[in-house]
């Protein structure tokens, strides 16, 4: 049960009819609807109340601080003005190097302030992935994630790349200690208890939706090997194991939210994973969707088609493995480049068509990746990523989609049976919008930014937003 109350969801039982529509449900299994009818189906996120779930929303983290001053750079500012802004999602970064300094010992002040931002998550109704962040490994590279005391090098070399970080990924000591990270018997404990602190921690923890146990996975390249070719057997023989282990021990201590398997950053060029198959009824794929020449700071080229081979490569894992799709990280450094507000539209419809949703790369005010300036507006053509979603669905959803030229949002859905929940729930970013529901549907706008939809059992229901 929630922890605080929000007032719009006191407002359901206002009205005779509203009363009538919201029947005693009965919790449902989380396999999922599907998105599409077909054997090739990704299947959709859903809640404890078995609703489809949209995900809209940014990563919120400090790396900067470590120690004592860990996680001061997030504020309850972050969830309520994402929240404000119509977003419902957070990637929360974490790291093993402060929750566990010295090996064994966890430090209960960094918990605390995890389970503070957690709170303020709570309080503004925004869910949470923890993520188990890594830079190149961690900080025996002068970077955050793995512990020294858990890097393993065997005196391979290291140089520091200050104007190419992701490259020290190819320093042979960096690709030796995720070598002995994934074959170590002790450190392969170590990651496990490490996650089962913090499983055990917040897993009843109301705004936690899952877990992501390690950012964006590397590996040790063989003599003669291509990146792609390294990447489908590191993902295939190394990382598929690590996520049966973090998964087991996540299990040991809670049964019910979802862990979230990335495969390695290399997927962002169109490879599809070689990733296998993780032994856990609730796992979430979370690519994450990044392109070299943009992250370099350059333009979105149209004809280059990178976003159709991306969706065309990053679906096959999921629909041969039936699990949902949430992109973990996504969004280019210059956002200000001719060609982005097309590639934001063109983004948003691609990530619509297959994923649960999404975390941009990142809440923070200022510049370069940052989703808003100082003054908590939307930097350029960031503003994009704002559209009215079905957040909470309660039955099985039919098409969703937004027109950004029109400014029109729509939603068809077969409600679910008796026995299901009644309530589904949009999300509308700032602005003027008219919501609209045929079909034996109400509609309720409890608080701005939000509109609910009361609909009666086994009905064919049609919503549409449409910005005044």
């Amino acid at each position: 049960m929630s922890r605080t109350t929000h007032a719009w969801r006191t407002t359901l039982v206002t009205g005779a009819l509203a009363a009538a529509l919201i029947a005693p449900t009965v919790p449902a299994v989380a396999a999922a609807d599907r998105r599409e009818v077909g054997g090739d189906a990704i299947p959709a996120l859903t809640d404890e109340r078995g609703r489809v779930l949209t995900l809209r929303g940014w990563n919120v983290g400090d790396k900067a601080h470590s120690g004592d001053a860990a996680l001061s750079g997030v504020t309850e500012k972050h969830f309520r003005e994402m929240r404000a802004k119509g977003f419902n999602f957070a990637r929360v970064l974490v790291f093993w190097d402060d929750l566990e300094p010295r090996p064994g010992q966890y430090s209960q002040s960094y918990l605390r302030k995890i389970e503070r931002i957690l709170d303020w998550a709570e309080r503004h109704d925004v869910k949470v992935l923890i993520d188990a962040h890594q830079d190149v490994f961690g900080p025996a590279f002068g970077h955050r994630g793995v512990p020294a005391w858990a890097t393993r090098t065997d005196g391979l070399p290291f140089t520091p790349h200050p104007d190419d970080w992701f490259s020290e990924y190819f320093e042979p000591a960096v690709q030796r200690a995720f070598t002995h990270l994934y074959e170590d018997a002790d450190l392969r404990r170590a990651q496990a208890r490490m996650w089962r602190v913090l499983a055990d921690r917040f897993e009843d923890h109301p705004a936690v939706l899952g877990y992501d146990p390690i950012n964006e996975p590397m590996g040790e390249l063989r003599e003669g090997e291509d990146l792609a070719t390294a990447a489908r057997r590191i993902e295939r023989e190394q990382i598929t194991p690590m996520y049966n282990r973090v998964a087991d021990a996540i299990r040991s201590v809670d049964k019910d939210n979802w862990i979230f398997v990335e495969p390695t950053p290399i997927v962002g060029e169109g490879v599809p994973t070689g990733l296998g198959r993780i032994d856990d009824p609730k796992i979430v794929y979370a690519p994450h969707f990044y392109n070299g020449a943009m992250e370099a700071g350059g333009d979105y080229d149209p004809g280059a088609r990178w976003i159709e081979n991306y969706e065309q490569a990053v679906t096959l894992y999921p629909k041969e493995y039936k699990v949902p799709v949430v992109v973990g990280e996504w969004g280019p450094l210059n956002n200000s480049q001719p060609n982005m507000n097309r590639f934001y539209r063109e983004a948003m419809a691609s990530l619509g068509r297959y994923s649960s949703g999404w975390a941009g790369w990142e809440w923070c005010y200022g510049g370069g990746y940052c989703a808003v300036d100082g003054t908590g507006a939307f930097r350029t053509n960031k503003e994009l990523t704002a559209e009215p979603y079905a957040e909470a669905v309660a039955g099985t959803v039919r098409s969703a989609a937004y027109d950004p030229g029109a400014g029109v949002y729509r939603l068809s859905y077969d409600s679910a049976g008796r026995r299901g929940s009644r309530v589904t729930e949009l999300a509308l970013p700032p602005g003027d919008w008219r919501v609209t529901a045929r079909g034996g549907a109400l509609v309720l706008r409890p608080t701005p930014g939000r509109a609910l939809v009361l609909a009666v059992p086994g009905a064919r229901v049609t919503v549409t937003v449409t910005r005044r």
